[in-house]
């Protein structure tokens, strides 16, 4: 596979924000651009410590430490939401340095790394909930700066194809955590402080391999000529472009009724009686699915229209809560619910940064996606805690119920703000 950046370079011209991954003369067009391979990795690395501990968190949280499904709403909105306090500034950073990406990046990459530990001496709701929500910030600083790197080294014509890379990879770290989550638990007496412990481990190795391989360093200029000063008032005034604003819009009315993972996970245990020993399992189907999916989604996007991709995987999402809805307890129920799953993830995750990248100037492409983000994040935030406090009061089945008829309708009012410059590539 060729992997160098495809994007024309005028002779003389400043360099960019990725201007370490510039084509080699004389070879075909690129697949992917070298930047792109160097984020998997780490988003890889990452991701086998991340899921390490979110896949043996909501058993931790709720059969270890006895929290309510509303007390486990509040922990999960703050895992999934925090970050959104902090894209918008991770963003700007990265734009208002320079385009030192990489280095912003690397400091949410570390942030999240020290967060591992912590989880050893945090044993109530408050303290666990700091730690989430310094681990989020972590994760909220570094996402804008990363996409950005991801969509500035790539052509407008293959950007959904290097996300579905991207995010590929990183699910492949998302497939081997809950595995390596899962002998640890059985392999050892103290298995939760274990998959901790292990977890700080892998988090360290992958910031060593952002710093040492992953391209970056101060940009001179703006090689595109853009106007757009990267200030925290022109990344707000992108809301300005319609396009950007209407997929901001519907990116968090949908995931207003986006059931984050883990309360999927705990209704599949509950449907099906899973043993805590194989709950940290269960995310491997979600992993594997959205693993296979990713990149020929992305192409797919590319070719028909990202929106189009977009919102046919809520439309998978809905197909799944509608599963756990059913009385049906086949054994084929996990493995459909779970690969729904993880095609939502493959079709909306990278396609919707791809879309967002259009039309936002390369000065401000941290901040314009930062946005994007910051909308969806609050709104799984709200999600979170709205449908653990249902949880609570009314039951499971009647919360799934009420997140299914939300996403119907939002799904449905998406339809009708179809942005333009995300229908063709």
């Amino acid at each position: 596979m060729y992997v160098a950046d495809s994007r024309a370079h005028t002779p003389g011209a400043p360099a960019s924000a990725d201007s370490a991954v510039r084509p080699l003369a004389g070879r075909r067009r690129a697949v992917v651009a070298p930047t792109v391979l160097a984020l998997g990795t780490v988003s890889l690395v990452t991701d086998v410590s991340s899921e390490m501990v979110t896949a043996v968190l909501p058993l931790y949280l709720v059969t270890g430490l006895g929290l309510s499904p509303l007390g486990f709403g509040l922990l999960d909105g703050i895992h999934n939401g925090f970050s959104a306090l902090v894209r918008l500034a991770g963003g700007h950073l990265a734009d208002r340095g320079g385009g030192r990406h990489k280095w912003v990046a690397g400091f949410g990459y570390g942030i999240s790394a020290l967060c591992k530990p912590l989880l050893l001496v945090a044993h109530s709701l408050t303290p666990i909930g700091l730690v989430l929500a310094a681990d989020r910030t972590g994760k909220g600083l570094r996402t804008a700066p990363r996409d950005a790197l991801i969509s500035l080294s790539s052509t407008p014509e293959t950007r959904g194809r290097a996300f579905g890379v991207h995010r590929a990879m990183d699910t492949a770290g998302a497939l081997f955590g809950p595995l390596v989550a899962f002998l640890i638990l059985r392999a050892t007496v103290d298995g939760y402080d274990a998959v901790f412990t292990v977890s700080f481990c892998v988090a360290v190795f992958g910031v060593l391999v952002l710093v040492l391989f992953v391209p970056g360093g101060r940009r001179e200029g703006d090689a595109t000529g853009d106007d757009a000063r990267p200030t925290l008032r022109a990344a707000v005034g992108l809301l300005r472009r319609r396009d950007l604003r209407r997929i901001t819009i519907c990116a968090l009315l949908l995931g207003l009724a986006t059931v984050s993972d883990s309360f999927v996970y705990l209704l599949l245990q509950r449907r099906l009686g899973v043993p805590d020993r194989w709950f940290a399992l269960l995310p491997l189907g979600t992993a594997a699915a959205f693993l296979l999916l990713a990149v020929p989604l992305g192409r797919l996007a590319d070719r028909v229209g990202r929106w189009t991709v977009f919102l046919a995987g809520h439309g998978a999402l809905l197909v799944a809560y509608a599963l756990l809805l059913t009385s049906w307890h086949g054994a084929a129920l996990p493995y459909l619910v779970l690969a729904l799953h993880g095609g939502f993830y493959a079709a909306t995750d990278g396609v919707l940064m791809a879309a967002a990248s259009e039309g936002v100037p390369e000065a401000l492409r941290s901040s314009g996606l930062a946005v994007v983000q910051t909308g969806q994040a609050l709104a799984r935030f709200a999600c979170s805690l709205l449908f653990g406090a249902a949880w609570t009061v009314w039951g499971d089945r009647a919360a799934l119920v009420g997140a299914l008829v939300a996403l119907a309708g939002c799904a449905a009012f998406a339809l009708t703000l179809r942005p333009k410059g995300t229908v063709t590539a």
